[in-house]
Order: structure tokens, then C-alpha cells, then sequence
């Protein structure tokens, strides 16, 4: 039965202007609004998920982003696409939680400590994109930030700087380092399972 409805929902804003289903939420029409939540609820908490490190986390950026949204809706500007506006509210949303939640300020630090090494091989190494995203969640917080706003969303460097607060160096610096450790540990498991395939009876 659910999953009829959530098809319906799909069916229903495909064949709906986006521009017209704004100015229905700008009126406050509580149908409009629901249907604008539902058709971009899971891929934006996809997006919240990937700079956290748990789902409830994640649930609660994405409940503050749609606040966000529908409060900021009257913004939008209607040569843009929706969905792209949204993820952006949805990130910036994601960085404040991050910079406010305790549980990430210890970790969300941009000191240099050269713990990893940088190297400039560019190894062919393939893997699923939920291992990668997996593996990219289990980078130190600043680290992880930092690959997620380069390498997923492409934004420049100094555009982070500007978000985060650092210089265009210090993120320079920590995508490398993110992105060095991200194939160190992919090497690893690319090895373990070629390893468990051919031990395996």
C-alpha cells in the first residue's frame, strides 16, 4: 500500500510544473508542501547522510534543511533547478550541524597533523558506490567534509575555504590526504576480497 502511494507521489509531481508546485507551497497549501517532501526526501537524506556519521543524525539535518526550505522557499528562483537548490540548503545544513553538535568538534578539526601520507599515484581501483560512500564516512569528520564538498558537490577549493572557515591550502591539503587514505583503504579491501575468493572452499 505504501509503496502505491509513494508511485503516486512520483507520478503526481512528474507531471506537475515545479514553478507551479512552489507558488502552491508559498501558499501555504498543506498538499503542495507535502508532495514537494516527499518526492525529494530520500535523495536529500542520502545527501545529509553523507557528512554524518549515523542515520538518525542524518534525519535530523533533514528535517532542519526542509524547515529551512519551506522558509526560504519565496527565494527561489524559478530559472534554477529545485532539486539543486534544495541540496544546497541541505549541505549548508549539514556543515552548521556539524560545527554546532559536540559529538563532531573534536573531530571537525583542519590541523595538518601528517598523519597521512600524500602520494601522486592514481591507481585503477574500482569499488560499488555504497562501499565508497561507506568508507567515505569513516574518514575523520574534516576530512570527510572536505572530499564531500570537492569531490561529490564541485566546489573549488576556495569555496571551501570560504565555508569552512580556512584557507584554500589547508583544504587543498585535506582532500589529498582524504582522498590518499580513501585508496589506501580501498588497496586493502580490494585485496581482502580477491584473498576471501580464492581461499574461500
Amino acid at each position: 500500500m505504501q509503496r502505491n502511494i509513494n508511485l503516486k507521489c512520483q507520478s503526481s509531481i512528474r507531471t506537475m510544473d515545479y514553478n507551479k508546485l512552489v507558488k502552491e507551497c508559498l501558499k501555504g497549501q498543506p498538499e503542495a508542501q507535502r508532495l514537494l517532501y516527499e518526492h525529494f526526501a530520500e535523495s536529500m537524506l542520502a545527501v545529509c547522510y553523507r557528512y554524518t556519521k549515523s542515520m538518525p543524525d542524518a534525519e535530523d539535518v533533514l528535517q532542519d534543511g526542509f524547515i529551512k526550505v519551506f522558509r526560504n522557499l519565496h527565494q527561489y528562483k524559478s530559472e534554477g533547478e529545485l532539486g539543486a537548490w534544495i541540496r544546497r540548503i541541505m549541505v549548508n545544513t549539514a556543515l552548521n550541524f556539524l560545527k554546532k553538535n559536540s559529538r563532531y568538534q573534536t573531530d571537525l578539526s583542519f590541523l595538518d597533523p601528517g598523519l597521512h601520507p600524500v602520494s601522486d599515484e592514481n591507481p585503477d581501483v574500482r569499488i560499488q558506490a555504497r562501499d565508497l560512500a561507506d568508507l567515505i564516512r569513516q574518514l575523520p569528520t574534516g576530512y570527510q567534509t572536505i572530499f564531500n564538498l570537492h569531490a561529490v558537490e564541485g566546489y573549488s577549493h576556495v569555496e571551501i575555504g570560504k565555508m569552512l572557515g580556512i584557507n584554500e591550502g589547508t583544504s587543498r591539503s585535506q582532500y589529498a590526504r582524504a582522498r590518499a587514505l580513501l585508496i589506501s583503504w580501498i588497496k586493502i579491501q580490494t585485496v581482502d576480497t580477491k584473498t576471501e575468493k580464492y581461499v574461500r572452499p
